[in-house]
């Protein structure tokens, strides 16, 4: 079913919870995009908080993506790097334009819309029912060595030497052909 993490090297798993958004259910009309016409959309990156991430973790990265948008590589809605292992948790919102709510040396990448923020879904009208995967990445490293400006995938491939743990839930949306 296209998983993101099919063909990556398994990690230990630890535990992701949102008031926002539940794994398994449809996302928020908070999380959709308001800025791709979404009626409701508010573009408001989740609240999320963590535990359990493997002993040696320095670091944290959050990225939400949709594997099932029809572009041949899926879309990057939000990639965050440098939180460091202190933090367990952020606001709904934190992924603002300004990255408001991210401890100071965290940083956002630019999305597939091309912002460096979070971008709420905002599945094409009548291609299905599309998932949304929201995680966090426990890292080794305090800095994962990624300039603000490079991309959430190479962000990701990054991460292969660096990862210990990974904390996943999903949401889906989908939007019904007019």
């Amino acid at each position: 079913m296209n998983d993101p993490f099919a063909r990556l090297p398994e990690v230990p798993a630890f535990t992701v919870t949102s008031t926002s958004v539940k794994h398994g259910e449809v996302l928020p009309a908070a999380q959709m995009s308001g800025l791709f016409g979404v009626p409701g959309g508010q573009d408001a990156s989740p609240q999320l908080s963590w535990s359990g991430a493997p002993e040696g973790t320095k670091s944290y990265a959050v990225t939400m993506y949709d594997p099932d948008a029809p572009t041949g590589s899926g879309f990057w809605h939000w990639a965050v790097a440098g939180i460091p292992a202190t933090v367990t948790s952020l606001p709904e919102g934190a992924g603002d334009e300004a990255g408001s709510g991210l401890p100071e040396s965290a940083y956002q990448l630019p999305t597939d819309a091309g912002a460096a923020r979070f971008v709420g879904a905002a599945p094409p009208a009548g291609h299905g029912p599309h998932r949304y995967f929201i995680t966090v990445h426990a890292l080794d490293v305090e800095d994962i060595g990624v300039p603000p400006t490079a991309t959430p995938a190479f962000l990701g491939f990054n991460f292969l030497g660096h990862i210990l743990g990974r904390a996943t839930l999903v949401a889906t949306a989908e939007t019904p052909a007019s």
